[in-house]
């Protein structure tokens, strides 16, 4: 009796010195604003080394944005924008992959909670391959885009421009560059 290969389930976990989770959005209606999150970690298990099997549960702590304006930073955690106090974590569970081209392009949807509010979002997700380190380490390489309308999730704030329109856009542009380390 022949044994088949059953593929094994592979635990990913995200290299923070090689991995940014950022965005940008509308300042004063022409320039962008941009920032990082600097505490965040996710949950990722594939089967085998497909990632369209992916099972992704990932986290960040709001209360750890950094836009280069520590005034700016606060009033973002703060009730007006994340609301830190209340609300400790934004959480993102794909659940769903759709190919894109006969490349390596996909796109992920999942659900989104900011401020205890749940949402689908679609992201556009490049990836780059599995690549070895210089010291043997196996590293898969992404770039993830998307955009969401910060309403949806209550970040409501605005103030008035006196030559019209608005301070702060509501379209925020989703920019990751993540390197995941095969766990052991």
């Amino acid at each position: 009796m022949q044994t088949q290969d059953i593929p094994t389930q592979t635990k990913w976990v995200i290299d923070p010195m090689h991995s940014q989770i950022g965005f940008k959005v509308k300042h004063l209606m022409f320039t962008n604003v941009r920032g990082h999150f600097n505490e965040y970690d996710a949950s990722i298990y594939t089967t085998g080394y497909d990632f369209l099997t992916a099972e992704i549960d990932f986290w960040l702590n709001p209360a750890s944005i950094s836009t280069n304006d520590s005034k700016r930073d606060e009033h973002l955690k703060s009730a007006d924008f994340f609301d830190v106090e209340n609300f400790k974590e934004i959480t993102f569970k794909g659940n769903t992959y759709e190919k894109v081209d006969k490349g390596n392009d996909y796109y992920l949807y999942g659900d989104l909670t900011i401020k205890g509010i749940t949402r689908q979002v679609k992201l556009y997700v490049e990836f780059n391959g599995i690549v070895k380190d210089p010291w043997g380490n196996e590293k898969a390489v992404f770039n993830i885009e998307g955009k969401i309308n910060r309403k949806e999730w209550g970040l409501n704030w605005n103030a008035a421009l006196e030559t019209g329109g608005v301070l702060v856009g509501e379209d925020v542009w989703i920019d990751i560059e993540v390197q995941l380390a095969r766990g052991n």
